[in-house]
């Protein structure tokens, strides 16, 4: 559908669960999998992240339509922090999507039609109950399960590169704006993100395989952060686009 305007509305939705691990690889080979419109954002120019987001999703919809109308469903995004120059030099930084995940094969059918965000329907199971999230995919090859410990905060993650939770909170996402690049049109699609409540919490990882980022074939990938947050009011602007000139 490469003749369709990508992303031609806005968007609400409440993101009623969104957790997010974020996992570190060496800059370089994470750079090679963008397009060539978008920079690596990296910590000390030594690392690049990845962002896995597990998000329960509710009343998705074109903005202006009611709740009732929209789609309630399971997302996982897998994202690169990246950053992005305009002709007119404003750097921008957030994200870039490798691949998208949903329980729902109508969101594939809508997401693959009016985004390049590579949907794909799997099996996913989510539960929380006594403070333990866990998150579980056999054909994704995901087992995730996570603690929340609402009176201190854990330590981060044994070999985490982030120097503090402040420094991690930097990469938790979801960031500003979400880049995709149309390399027939030769241009950069950009899609505006406004949310509200924005509050990640640090959880504790008792176990986070996640299928995707073995496939990748990093040299080295790390787990740097995990955190949790709740009932996200959502906005997605309709998106613009400019002309790649380099």
């Amino acid at each position: 559908m490469a003749w369709l305007t990508p992303h031609p509305f806005g968007v609400d939705a409440l993101l009623t669960r969104t957790t997010v691990l974020t996992f570190a690889a060496p800059a370089a080979e994470l750079q090679r999998r963008l397009p060539p419109c978008l920079t690596l954002d990296t910590l000390d120019d030594t690392w690049g992240f990845v962002a896995v987001a597990l998000v329960q999703t509710r009343a998705l919809r074109p903005r202006g339509l009611p709740a009732w109308l929209g789609h309630d469903f399971f997302l996982i995004g897998y994202r690169v922090f990246v950053r992005y120059t305009t002709p007119a030099g404003k750097r921008l930084r957030g994200l870039y999507i490798l691949q998208s995940e949903t329980d729902k094969r109508k969101m594939q059918w809508l997401g693959n039609l009016f985004t390049s965000y590579r949907y794909r329907t799997i099996d996913i199971r989510h539960a929380a109950a006594a403070g333990q999230l866990t998150f579980a995919s056999q054909k994704a090859g995901l087992a995730v399960r996570v603690e929340e410990l609402p009176h201190y905060e854990p330590a981060l993650p044994a070999g985490s590169p982030f120097g503090s939770w402040a420094q991690a909170r930097r990469f938790a996402g979801p960031l500003p704006f979400t880049f995709s690049y149309q390399a027939a049109r030769r241009q950069v699609v950009i899609v505006e993100g406004i949310r509200e409540a924005w509050r990640p919490r640090p959880v504790l990882v008792h176990e986070a395989q996640v299928g995707f980022i073995h496939q990748l074939g990093l040299s080295e990938c790390r787990l740097a952060s995990a955190f949790t947050m709740t009932d996200i009011p959502y906005r997605w602007k309709k998106a613009r686009t400019e002309p790649w000139l380099a």
